[in-house]
């Protein structure tokens, strides 16, 4: 063995969905801005994301995060979020995994019972707020950035059917769908049938309509597709599978796409300020979330939305880079 390099991650996951947060092996970033470093990580670094991310290391669902400086100065981190593909602008399973890592392994100190972090991220300042009893983190939740529906019942063509969706941002931008208008059911469904059907709604729309946010041009471009369906238990107020990125179904009920479902519901008028929106993923993990207050974005009405759930660490790991490797820049079997 030769070891060429050497990195060092924690693992965690919120609602069953994985984050692995690098903690050492990546390089200085260059940039004023977190976009800038982003482009960075992304231009002259990114065998890291594959690396890391990929197999053998890891799979093609796993989920990675890397922190920066804060840009900006109220924020305590910086933080770039990393895809099966590439790179999102912004996570909300992953403020959750990366609150509960910070917390837990004493890098954030504690104060108190209620533990505040501020993020710096492509879409802009996302607060955490962690619910602590001796140093345990029992909840996170997060205030996001403005979300809004931008198209309601946009026609598309999937396969041999005529369908309506919705498209709207909660962080990241996404088709939403029912189940029902796709002739699939949840719960009956297999992950490769969502995920294959998921991937077609997001081409066609992204064929259909110039995604991108009237305030943020740099903004733009489908993330993934949510296909909602009924709850397990009348508790719950529905189920979703969210397909992000190429093809990766997100195991928790998804912050940013969470927050897309309650732009959706509140331009329909069917969720108002400060009701809880108890949304179910595909494992049984719930993530809550409610309207804080109305806002726009530019001639869109929109909302601040106050996303919340739980997180766990699962391991702290090296990894290295052996010359001799021969799938050392890593792969993907899908």
């Amino acid at each position: 063995m030769r070891i060429r390099r050497l990195f060092s991650a924690i693992d965690a996951h919120a609602g069953g969905q994985p984050l692995r947060l690098i903690t050492s092996g990546v390089p200085p970033l260059h940039g004023a801005s977190l976009l800038a470093m982003r482009e960075d990580l992304a231009t002259n670094h990114d065998a890291i994301r594959r690396l890391l991310l990929h197999e053998p290391r890891g799979h093609a669902d796993m989920y990675g995060a890397v922190l920066t400086a804060p840009p900006s100065p109220n924020a305590d981190y910086g933080v770039i979020f990393l895809t099966n593909e590439g790179y999102s602008t912004m996570c909300g399973h992953g403020i959750i995994a990366l609150t509960t890592i910070l917390i837990e392994t004493g890098m954030f100190p504690s104060e108190g019972p209620e533990t505040r972090i501020t993020f710096d991220t492509p879409v802009g300042p996302v607060q955490a707020r962690a619910t602590v009893n001796q140093d345990r983190v029992l909840a996170v939740r997060f205030r996001n950035v403005p979300a809004f529906r931008l198209a309601h019942r946009l026609p598309i063509e999937v396969g041999d059917c005529s369908i309506e969706v919705d498209v709207a941002f909660g962080g990241a931008w996404y088709a939403v769908v029912t189940d029902h208008a796709l002739g699939l059911k949840l719960g009956a469904s297999s992950a490769q049938e969502l995920a294959d059907v998921g991937m077609r709604v997001k081409h066609a729309v992204s064929n259909a309509l110039d995604v991108v946010h009237p305030a943020e041009p740099h903004l733009a471009g489908l993330y993934g597709t949510i296909i909602t369906g009924a709850a397990s238990s009348s508790d719950l107020n529905l189920r979703n599978a969210t397909i992000y990125a190429d093809g990766a179904i997100d195991r928790s009920p998804c912050g940013t796409g969470t927050s897309a479902l309650i732009a959706c519901l509140a331009a329909d008028g069917n969720l108002g300020v400060g009701e809880p929106l108890l949304n179910e993923s595909l494992t049984g993990a719930v993530f809550s979330g409610r309207i804080v207050v109305g806002t726009a974005v530019g001639d869109l009405p929109a909302v601040i939305t106050e996303i919340s759930g739980n997180g766990a660490v699962t391991g702290m790991h090296q990894f290295i880079l052996d010359h001799d490797d021969a799938v050392q820049d890593g792969f993907l079997v899908q």
